[in-house]
């Protein structure tokens, strides 16, 4: 199984974090171009200002040689669409390692998780998982020599031609 997840993600934004309850409230700098500025109520941040969704990266955490590696940031934007062709690649692997192999891919699939920013209340793409499935034929195995042979048994004079 392959996953590639959101690292930096967590609640470190509110670390530091103390309430004011003066008059004034505090600018935060615009982080996050092109997000809204509202902020959601009971949220510390608006889209536009959240530290938590400017830090966070992506890793992918399989042995495989895929993208994602070592951790990079991605808008999460373009989360979707990246996150989707990085499993894409794990998909890709397993057809490859199940030629080279003489094996036969069963199954396939990719999940595409999502999350809720704690700080500003984004729904945004955290990670994704693939799952496969490869089934590798052994002929030197005695039990699917077997197999074979008592196929080949079953199978002898089924499709005879007497008419003929």
């Amino acid at each position: 199984m392959s996953m590639i997840g959101a690292i930096g993600s967590g609640y470190g934004a509110y670390a530091g974090f103390s309430m004011s309850t003066g008059a004034a409230s505090e600018a935060k700098p615009i982080l996050n171009p092109s997000e809204s500025t509202q902020k959601a109520p009971g949220k510390l941040s608006s889209p536009a200002e959240c530290e938590t969704c400017k830090n966070r990266k992506y890793q992918d955490g399989s042995d495989e040689m895929v993208s994602f590696k070592s951790a990079q940031h991605i808008s999460p934007e373009s989360a979707a669409a990246r996150v989707r062709g990085h499993e894409a690649e794990h998909v890709s692997n397993a057809y490859k390692d199940a030629a080279m192999n003489n094996g036969k891919v069963l199954q396939a699939s990719v999940s595409i998780k999502t999350a809720v920013c704690p700080e500003c209340g984004r729904t945004y793409v955290c990670g994704g998982e693939t799952a496969t499935k490869i089934k590798y034929s052994n002929e030197d195995n005695p039990y699917q020599q077997a197999r074979k042979s008592i196929d080949k048994q079953g199978l002898l004079g089924a499709n005879i031609d007497l008419a003929g």
